[in-house]
C-alpha cells in the first residue's frame, strides 16, 4: 500500500475535525398537562456540550416539577476544531449558528401552544439565553430565562476567553466590535423579561464577575431579575447535589419558588 501523502493526512484530519450535524430538540414531557415549557442550553465553552448534567439531567427535574423540558443540542465548535484550529480553512460551527438554532426552538415550542415558554442555560449555555433575551425576535423570545453560572462578558477582562474563541472562531473572536455586541452586560436595556441567574464565588471556571457585571448592569437600567451569589459550589454541577455544595444546590428551589411566584403574578409576558 502506497504511503499516505502529508497533504492527505492534512485534509484528513480536518474532516475529522469538522464538528457534528447531528443537533436537535429533545422533548422531556412531565406526567400531567402543562402551560410552562424551558428550552435547556448546556454549557460547554461553545466547543462541547454536557449533555447529562447540564441538559437531560436538568429536563427530567424540571418534569419532577411539572415543567416541560426542551434540551437543545446547539451547534459546537467541537474539541477537535477547538484544539487544531480548524476553522482558520473550515467556517464550522460559530455565532450567529447557535442563536438561530434557538430561536428555531422557540418557534418549534411555542407553536405546541403552551402559555409560556422560558430559556435555561448553563455557563456557555448562560451566555446564549441571554443573547436570546436580547437579540432573539420579540414575538419568539423567551418568557423568562434562567441563565446559571453564566459566561456574560466577551470583553471585560474577566472573560471566559474559551467561550469566546469557541463561539466566534479563529478569525473574529479578537473582534472589539463583536465582541462588545456579544457583550451581555452592554446591552441589558434590550431585554424585556424577568431573568433569574445565580453563580458561586469559588468558580474556577467562569469569573464570577461575569454575573456581576450582569448584575449591576440589569440594576441600572432597571430589569426585573433574581441574582444569588453562592459562596461555595463551584461550576458545572447542574442540579446534582454530588458535585457542589449544600448551600450551591439550593439554587433549584430557588428557581422554582421564583418561577411560581412569577407566574401567579402573571409577570412574563403573554
Amino acid at each position: 500500500m502506497k504511503r499516505m501523502s502529508v497533504l492527505n493526512k492534512i485534509i484528513l484530519l480536518c474532516l475529522f475535525a469538522l464538528p457534528a450535524k447531528a443537533q436537535k430538540l429533545q422533548e422531556f414531557l412531565p406526567k400531567e398537562a402543562t402551560e410552562t415549557a424551558v428550552i435547556v442550553c448546556p454549557g460547554g465553552s461553545y466547543c462541547w456540550l454536557s449533555k447529562e448534567t447540564e441538559g437531560r439531567g436538568i429536563a427530567r427535574w424540571l418534569n419532577e416539577n411539572g415543567i416541560a423540558a426542551y434540551v437543545l443540542y446547539y451547534p459546537t465548535a467541537g474539541w477537535a476544531g477547538f484544539a487544531w484550529h480548524t476553522r482558520w480553512l473550515f467556517r464550522g460551527n460559530q455565532y450567529p449558528d447557535q442563536l438561530n438554532m434557538l430561536n428555531d426552538a422557540l418557534r418549534k415550542v411555542r407553536a405546541k401552544g403552551y402559555r409560556t415558554v422560558g430559556a435555561m442555560g448553563f455557563s456557555a449555555g448562560g451566555h446564549l439565553v441571554l443573547s436570546s433575551a436580547e437579540y432573539s425576535p420579540q414575538e419568539i423570545a423567551p418568557d423568562f430565562v434562567a441563565p446559571i453560572y453564566p459566561v456574560v462578558t466577551l470583553s471585560a477582562s474577566c472573560v471566559h476567553r474559551r467561550s469566546r474563541r469557541g463561539l466566534l472562531g479563529e478569525r473574529r473572536w479578537r473582534n472589539k466590535t463583536i465582541c462588545d455586541s456579544l457583550s451581555m452586560e452592554k446591552h441589558t436595556d434590550r431585554i424585556t423579561c424577568p431573568v433569574f441567574m445565580i453563580n458561586c464565588k469559588d468558580d474556577p471556571i467562569v469569573d464570577y464577575h461575569n454575573s456581576e457585571l450582569m448584575d449591576s448592569a440589569l440594576t441600572a437600567n432597571g430589569k426585573p431579575h433574581f441574582y444569588k451569589q453562592f459562596a461555595r459550589g463551584g461550576h458545572g454541577f447542574g442540579i446534582d447535589k454530588r458535585k457542589t455544595s449544600k448551600e450551591a444546590i439550593q439554587w433549584g428551589t430557588f428557581f422554582l419558588d421564583w418561577l411560581r411566584r412569577m407566574l401567579a403574578k402573571d409577570e412574563v409576558k403573554n
